[in-house]
């Protein structure tokens, strides 16, 4: 299965994840969602319910958060080759994706370190709990259409003094209205 404890747990750097080395989406280490070693049991776990894509499984970890947190495709992809690598999934190609399935060894490991499989999910509970609710979707499609303004804006050049100031009152005006309401 593993030569050692050492290489499943992220010994070296190549084992680490970049959000369990705390560089992920803005988090510090403080905040991260997932301990080191977490990803590759939840991806297990996750693919152990049912065989899934890659993307299907970044899905299903952003689901589990609430939206507050999307593991990259370079946390994800290089997560599921170690874990076909060592021999606990197996892949199938279907057109352009691989649809990863459990196997003996993968079902075995996961019986073998049950008690840490339960402590990821407990953790991810927490975060989730912490998170709190998702935000409407109204208010996810606003905060995205300002976001779309603002990088359309920039592509068109450099600001004017006047520009600068316009758009900066306005998000001033903004989050003043949000902070009273």
């Amino acid at each position: 299965m593993f030569s050692n404890n050492r290489e499943w747990r992220g010994g070296g750097h190549h084992g680490r994840d970049r959000h369990e080395l705390g560089h992920g989406r803005g988090r510090g280490r403080s905040d991260r969602p997932f301990e080191q070693g977490d990803l590759r049991w939840l991806v297990l776990d996750l693919i152990a319910t049912q065989p899934r894509h890659g993307y299907e499984i970044i899905k299903a970890i952003e689901d589990m958060l609430n939206g507050q947190y999307t593991p990259s495709p370079g946390i994800i992809y290089p997560t599921l080759t170690f874990l076909e690598e060592t021999g606990l999934v197996a892949s199938e190609t279907q057109a352009t994706k691989k649809l990863y399935s459990l196997t003996e060894e993968g079902r075995a490991a996961l019986v073998a370190n049950a008690s840490t499989v339960e402590a990821v999910r407990s953790r991810i509970e927490a975060s989730r709990s912490r998170f709190g609710v998702p935000p409407a979707p109204e208010l996810m499609r606003a905060m995205d259409n300002l976001r779309s303004a603002i990088q359309v804006r920039l592509a068109k050049g450099e600001l004017s003094p006047e520009s600068l100031a316009t758009i900066t009152a306005a998000l001033d005006r903004a989050a003043g209205e949000i902070e009273r309401s």
